[in-house]
C-alpha cells in the first residue's frame, strides 16, 4: 500500500472516530478559547459541531469527509462565500483563522470554522417570502457570474449520470434485473439535459438550495451550506424551492421569478431544465447512498436502500422524469 493510500485510510479512520477533545484542540490551535461545551449537529456527509467560546459566542466547526474535496476545492467554496459576504449578501461565510486561511488541517482532515447563524428552516414559503428569496438568489447569481471556479465540479451529465451509474454498478444492492432499464432511463435523461443546457449560461451557484439550507432569524434570511457549490445553470438554485409541479409549483415559480427578475434576467426557456434536473438528482442521490454505505450512519438512515422495492420505485420515478422531460425546449 503506497503512502497516499495509507494517509487516506488513516484520515478516514480519524473521521469516524473523531472525538470532542480533538475538535476542541483543532480550534484552540487558532487562538479560540472553547469552554468545553460541544454539541454534534446532524449531518450525514461531514462532521459538524457547535462549540461555545469563553466570550459566550458560539462557532460551528465542520470537518470535511476525507477524499471528497481537495483543499483547492474547499478554498473555492470559501472564496465564493467570502465574495458574497463582501457584497453584503446574507450567507454564512467561514472565519479567517489565525494563519490567514479559512481551511485548516488536522488528523489528515480539512476543517473550517463558521459563526453560528441563528434561525429556523421554513416548512413552507408564502408568496412574499418567495419574492424576497428570488431577489436574494438573483444577487447571489450576480456575484457568482463575476468569478470563476477552476476546481469545483460542473453540473454535467457526465458527473451526475455517467459517474453515478458507474458507482451504482459496483453496488451489491442494485438489482441486476433492473440495471438495464434504469441505465436506459438515466442515459435518456442525460441526453435531454445536455441538449437543453447547450445554450444556457453557467455560473457559480449554491448547488443544493433546498429549504433545509435556508434559515430565517432576527436579521432575516441566511443561505447555509455551500458544500455542494459548483458551476451550473441558475435554475438549479430555483427548482428545489419551487418544489411541486402543477398549479402550486407554477405559482411558486411565478413569485420566485418575480423577485429574481428585479435584479437579474431569467429566460423562461431555462425552466425546461427543471424536469431533467430532477432526474439527475434522483440518480446522483442513490449513487451517494451507495458510495457512503460503509458509513454506519447510512444503513440506519436509508433502511429501504437494499430492498428491491426501493429500486423499482426509483426506476418508476426515472421513467416519469423521462416522460416529463421529452419534448421540452
Amino acid at each position: 500500500m503506497n503512502e497516499t493510500r495509507v494517509a487516506a485510510t488513516g484520515a478516514a479512520q480519524n473521521f469516524f472516530s473523531l472525538t470532542p477533545d480533538q475538535v476542541l484542540r483543532a480550534v484552540e490551535r487558532h487562538g479560540m478559547r472553547p469552554t468545553g461545551h460541544i454539541m454534534a449537529l446532524h449531518c450525514l456527509e461531514n462532521r459538524v459541531y457547535d462549540l461555545k467560546l469563553e466570550n459566550d459566542a458560539h462557532v460551528v466547526v465542520k470537518f470535511y469527509r476525507p477524499g471528497r474535496w481537495t483543499r483547492a476545492q474547499v478554498l473555492e467554496e470559501h472564496a465564493f462565500l467570502l465574495d458574497l459576504r463582501k457584497h453584503e449578501i446574507p450567507v454564512c461565510a467561514p472565519l479567517v483563522l489565525s494563519d490567514g486561511e479559512t481551511c485548516a488541517e488536522a488528523l489528515g482532515m480539512y476543517y473550517a470554522v463558521w459563526p453560528r447563524a441563528g434561525g429556523r428552516s421554513p416548512d413552507e414559503l408564502d408568496d412574499g417570502q418567495l419574492r424576497v428569496l428570488g431577489r436574494l438568489l438573483a444577487r447571489i447569481h450576480n456575484i457568482g457570474a463575476t468569478g470563476v471556479m477552476q476546481h469545483r465540479p460542473r453540473l454535467t451529465s457526465m458527473r451526475f449520470i455517467d459517474t453515478s451509474l458507474e458507482e451504482l454498478d459496483r453496488c451489491p444492492h442494485f438489482p441486476p434485473g433492473i440495471r438495464e432499464a434504469y441505465r436506459e432511463a438515466a442515459e435518456t435523461l442525460a441526453d435531454i439535459y445536455d441538449d437543453l443546457a447547450e445554450d444556457v449560461p453557467w455560473l457559480r451557484i449554491h448547488g443544493d438550495c433546498h429549504l433545509g439550507n435556508l434559515l430565517k432569524g432576527p436579521e432575516g434570511w441566511f443561505f447555509l451550506d455551500f458544500d455542494d457549490s459548483l458551476v451550473g445553470p441558475a435554475v438549479q438554485d430555483l427548482w428545489l424551492m419551487i418544489g411541486d409541479r402543477g398549479a402550486v409549483g407554477e405559482a411558486r415559480a411565478r413569485h420566485l421569478l418575480e423577485g429574481y427578475r428585479q435584479f437579474r434576467d431569467f429566460d423562461d426557456r431555462w425552466l425546461a431544465l427543471i424536469e431533467p434536473l430532477r432526474g439527475l438528482r434522483i440518480v446522483s442521490f442513490s449513487a451517494w447512498i451507495a458510495r457512503r454505505w460503509s458509513d454506519p450512519a447510512f444503513p440506519s438512515s436509508f433502511p429501504e436502500f437494499p430492498e428491491e422495492t426501493y429500486w423499482v420505485s426509483e426506476l418508476q420515478r426515472l421513467r416519469e422524469q423521462v416522460e416529463l422531460s421529452e419534448g421540452l425546449g
